[in-house]
């Protein structure tokens, strides 16, 4: 059995800078069966199953992983748009996931959202103005009923877009355009977080690069933290400070930027970093593929001991009896350099050693 000295907690705690966002052991796990006519119950999907970090002012981590491995879970529950089965998440060290009414309401004041998709996440029967404006029907304190306007017309700016562009409708306006009008509605109520849900998934890779860069402007400007998700490591790197790597629910691997992306030590994250696409050809001819073999595990029914087990070229006896805990392992915690970071692997290692 593999050994651990520290945990993501510990790792994270070791950074400079605020403590905004602590999440402490978050599950979410929805019943299966039942139902309003009754019915026998068939277990639970385990969308989030045990996930710990802490999000700093200033910076960004990034949540990276397959479709269905929890990510958009993770973000409902942040924003209290879902309720979480057991754990803890302290915005500024008060537990939000005991909080209602106006004390809830004022905390969703400093943490906004940008969603994934452009074209479905923006009221096709309001105007721009109305749309960048409806925060402040929520949270009138904010800016005065008389001072509204000039406030939308000066986020649009902001975010890039013509202020005379108020009065149109959704529907006129590109993809890429009107993810900057979501990130204008977030950026209303002068946030600290902001949750980005896939925010470029659903557009051009063209257009992809400008909204992260607009991003990292913003996050410059007003020193705002993100929670960045998304599937695309290559959009993750470009904007992450960390990075947690997401498998059936649960973080497998985190670490900063360069660790995680130059010294992956988990079988997972090195088969995801192996199909990243590489313009050089010649280093693309240089690395070898990770092509794992077998199905993603159902949630409902995850495996014992590791849950990527059944995929991983490394998996041994060990790996059924026992899960591996989110830690720096002992036989790595020794060594110089970047590899020594959380990795819930008995055989983590940084050498990108696939089955022959």
């Amino acid at each position: 059995m593999s050994e651990t000295v520290a945990g993501p907690a510990d790792a994270a705690a070791q950074q400079g800078g605020e403590a905004l966002l602590e999440v402490r052991d978050l599950i979410k796990h929805f019943p299966q069966g039942g139902g309003p006519l009754g019915g026998r119950r068939r277990g639970a999907v385990r969308a989030v199953d045990g996930v710990s970090f802490t999000l700093r002012r200033g910076e960004t981590l990034g949540v990276v992983g397959e479709s269905g491995c929890g990510k958009s879970t993770l973000a409902k529950l942040l924003m209290s748009l879902e309720r979480p089965t057991s754990g803890r998440i302290l915005y500024r060290g008060e537990d939000v996931t005991r909080l209602g009414g106006r004390a809830l309401k004022a905390v969703r004041r400093n943490i906004q959202m940008v969603f994934q998709d452009p074209y479905t996440s923006l009221n096709p029967r309001m105007t721009v103005g109305d749309i960048v404006g409806e925060p402040f029907e929520i949270h009138p304190q904010v800016a005065p009923r008389g001072d509204r306007r000039r406030r939308v017309r000066e986020l649009l700016d902001v975010v890039g877009l013509n202020p005379e562009y108020v009065n149109r409708y959704p529907h006129q306006f590109s993809g890429g355009q009107r993810q900057r009008i979501g990130i204008a509605r977030g950026l209303a109520l002068n946030p600290e977080i902001i949750i980005c849900d896939e925010p470029v998934s659903a557009l051009d890779v063209s257009i992809q690069a400008q909204v992260v860069n607009l991003l990292r402007r913003l996050q410059r400007e007003f020193g705002l933290s993100y929670l960045f998700i998304a599937h695309d490591l290559s959009v993750v790197r470009h904007i992450s400070d960390r990075i947690a790597v997401m498998y059936l629910g649960k973080f497998v691997e985190t670490g900063s930027e360069r660790e995680i992306y130059e010294h992956p030590t988990h079988p997972y994250t090195q088969a995801l970093l192996s199909a990243v696409p590489v313009p050089d050809p010649g280093l693309r001819d240089r690395r070898r593929r990770i092509i794992l073999s077998g199905d993603v595990p159902s949630p409902t029914a995850p495996p014992a001991g590791c849950r990527f087990r059944g995929r991983c070229w490394k998996a041994a006896e060990t790996c059924a009896r026992s899960e591996p805990v989110l830690g720096i392992p002992a036989r790595l915690a020794e060594l110089p350099g970047p590899g020594r970071h959380p990795s819930a692997c008995h055989f983590a290692e940084e050498r990108q050693r696939a089955a022959d």
